[in-house]
């Protein structure tokens, strides 16, 4: 006696009774593989969800019979309880029973698929049928029964929509399947750690099972995609939000070697390994635009051409955003990099967000968006960010900034003085006429050298030094252009600085907090070179500078409450981001003095990149952010050789026992930079930074 296909398909899918829908696939009393195809009736109604005995049904959104909310998963953490192993196995016993059932519905669904691809899913829907019965015998020797606990539908949400086969070997095969060699190899070990050898045992026997059905759909998805793409191109192509590409690995250690006996591509398995894409949050979008103060300096009419260097900056670093960025944010990027580069950023501790091209970023405004996040807002970016504001929900804090002619105010150097003012300091004067520079010069010079500041600069660009406050044809050039485009000029003696230091601050619409502190490393003429970071932020200093800043100065009271209380004051309501304070000690003959506030920059700043960098490193130590020009590194090959990162995994498993190691690790792609390479180290102590020389040159 033999069996039909859709019989036993039926028979799972249809079923009220987990014997029904368990039984090996056949007929009791049949044998197992005799089993034909010949009746391929059409016109089924295929079901809203699968049939299902009472205690186990599942309704939309995965959300119980009962109207309770969706068991969250146990924490790794606990699996030496047993109970918490019995939850696990509940949760894995109900992905293998939605597994089941949707190969079910695709032999119902597509009766005319070849009878080749029909076999194949047939044969893998009974190794899902064991790995459900497998799990749950597990399970009740963890003492819970199947049902105990409501079962979500994401799976079936997901694959049930399919319009053809392909769409089951993308969704369920390539996606949910393959992310499973990810998950069963990894609870295997941990299963095994806690001594639970018998259920360690079925996840090596479903971790075998798996690699046969990844390749089943592989072979297929081969035969049916565009032949002019590439199997990783042809798989991007194939998936639609909000099934995405990071679905297809688990969030577990990332399995190279069951990918690679799937049959699985280069290209594939690193382009997989360092994509991330949103698993359900709504993601922040963030957007590197580190011109937008320049952009400002033409509010009187006069148009800004950016420098070549400028717009360098811009293109080249425009992964930058990747150091705070979460896991399910989107960075927007010019160029996209490299697979090798972003693989490198993986194996030193990277999470990479999920990259987009700019302009090429459709499928982004069909989501919803939780946030938009610019480098700094301003006219650009409030014409780009512009593109998501429906996409945004207007209760989020990171709306979209519709930019006016008054919020440039916020970015002049005057705003900084407007701060230092209240705090008692008149080091700098705001000048508006050739007739007030002139003047200010004249009083500062005679101490010394003097600086004049654009209004709308940063990192010591649009600076004018003064030797001894004289004037060349150069010098009254820059300073006639300057007022005529910006209205203004700051002005300000040149200090003899000893150091110079930053403190961070978030705002939101709970106010105003500092985040922490950075050490700035600039060169002569004051131009930023990098940022020295460390939790304790004055580590390595002498013993007198230290006292200087905080017994004399106190300078935590100052930065923590004080100036704190100023900035809520100051920034406007509906300023929202993040906003940085320079500050420096500096000397006057051979006695320390504090500059409070040398400027406020209300943006990111690389100081908050720094600060970034080293929480996310989560290891102690002290962390160097430097942007270095590519042209004084000669051989990129041998400069990266040089580096020496220290991977943070070994065979793919992270290692975690605290222990600072050192790393140095460029963030956007050198060989696709066209002048400037940001790299972050890190190191044990604040000394080995310094010793190291890595700042200078």
């Amino acid at each position: 006696m033999s069996s039909e296909i859709r019989e036993v398909a039926e028979r799972v899918l249809f079923g009220q009774s987990l014997d029904e829908k368990l039984s090996v696939g056949v007929h009791k009393g049949t044998s197992p593989g005799v089993v034909t195809d010949v009746v391929r009736e059409c016109g089924l109604v295929m079901p809203e969800l699968p049939g299902r005995p009472s205690e186990l049904i599942i309704s939309p959104r995965g959300v119980d019979v009962g109207g309770g909310s969706v068991s969250t998963f146990p924490k790794v953490n606990r699996m030496d309880e047993r109970g918490e192993r019995g939850k696990m196995l509940h949760f894995l016993a109900n992905h293998e029973l939605l597994a089941t059932e949707l190969m079910a519905l695709v032999l119902l669904k597509f009766p005319n698929a070849p009878s080749e691809f029909r076999q194949g899913v047939y044969e893998t829907m009974r190794d899902e049928q064991a790995h459900t019965l497998m799990y749950m015998r597990r399970m009740k020797e963890c003492g819970m029964e199947f049902g105990e606990l409501p079962v979500n539908d994401y799976f079936w949400r997901m694959v049930a929509p399919m319009e053809c086969p392909m769409d089951f070997v993308s969704r369920l095969s390539l996606v949910f399947e393959q992310a499973n060699l990810d998950y069963s190899l990894h609870y295997g070990r941990l299963f095994r750690e806690v001594g639970d050898t018998g259920t360690a045992a079925v996840l090596d026997k479903i971790y075998q099972d798996e690699i046969g059905h990844v390749g089943h759909g592989l072979k297929w998805f081969r035969k049916w995609k565009d032949e002019g793409l590439t199997d990783w191109a042809a798989f991007k192509k194939q998936l639609h939000f909000p099934l995405t590409l990071a679905r297809a690995k688990g969030m577990a250690p990332y399995d190279r070697k069951g990918r690679e006996l799937v049959g699985i591509d280069a290209e594939w398995v690193d382009g997989l390994e360092v994509i991330e894409q949103s698993r359900g949050r709504t993601p922040v979008v963030h957007w590197f635009n580190p011109n937008e103060e320049l952009a400002m300096a033409g509010k009187k009419g006069a148009r800004y051409q950016p420098k070549r260097a400028h717009l360098l900056l811009e293109k080249d670093l425009a992964m930058l955003p990747l150091t705070w960025a979460r896991r399910d944010d989107v960075v927007l990027v010019d160029e996209m990099p490299s697979r090798e580069h972003l693989v490198r950023l993986k194996r030193n501790g990277f999470v990479i967000p999920e990259l987009l091209k700019v302009g090429e970023d459709g499928d982004l405004i069909q989501r919803k968006i939780g946030g938009l996040k610019p480098w700094a807002w301003g006219p650009v970016s409030s014409r780009l960010m512009s593109r998501y504001v429906a996409s945004v929900p207007g209760v989020v804090d990171l709306a979209w900034k519709e930019w006016g002619d008054g919020d440039a105010d916020l970015f002049s150097k005057g705003w900084g003085l407007k701060l230092a003012g209240l705090l008692g300091e008149e080091i700098g004067r705001w000048c508006e006429s050739v007739d007030e520079v002139l003047e200010s010069v004249r009083a500062f010079s005679e101490d010394g050298d003097v600086l004049l500041k654009a209004p709308f600069s940063s990192a010591g660009r649009g600076h004018l030094k003064l030797f001894s406050g004289a004037w060349t044809d150069a010098a009254r050039a820059w300073l006639d252009k300057v007022l005529a485009q910006q209205g203004g000029v700051v002005v300000e003696p040149w200090l003899e600085r000893v150091i110079d230091f930053s403190a961070q601050y978030e705002v939101s619409k709970d106010g105003v907090k500092l985040v922490g502190m950075t050490r700035v490393i600039n060169d002569a003429a004051g131009r930023y070179l990098g940022t020295l970071v460390h939790p304790k932020w004055t580590s390595g200093l002498d013993r007198e500078l230290t006292e200087f800043l905080f017994r004399e100065e106190d300078v935590m009271s100052l930065y923590k409450v004080e100036i704190l209380e100023l900035l809520e004051r100051l920034v406007a309501d509906d300023f929202r981001g993040n906003l940085g304070v320079d500050a420096m000690v500096y000397q006057v003959g051979g006695e320390l003095k504090l500059r409070k506030v040398v400027e406020v920059n209300p943006r990111m700043t690389m100081g908050r990149v720094a600060l970034e960098l080293l929480k996310k490193s989560g290891l102690s130590g002290a962390g160097f952010y430097q942007i270095l020009r590519k042209s004084i590194i000669g051989d990129i090959d041998e400069w990266l050789s040089g580096l020496g990162c220290d991977s943070l995994e070994v065979d793919g498993v992270e290692l975690c026992d605290g222990r600072v190691r050192r790393i140095s690790c460029p963030i956007n792609d050198p060989y696709l930079a066209k002048e400037f390479i940001s790299i972050w180290h890190l190191r044990s102590s604040v000394e080995e930074v310094m010793d190291s020389m890595i700042y200078k040159g």
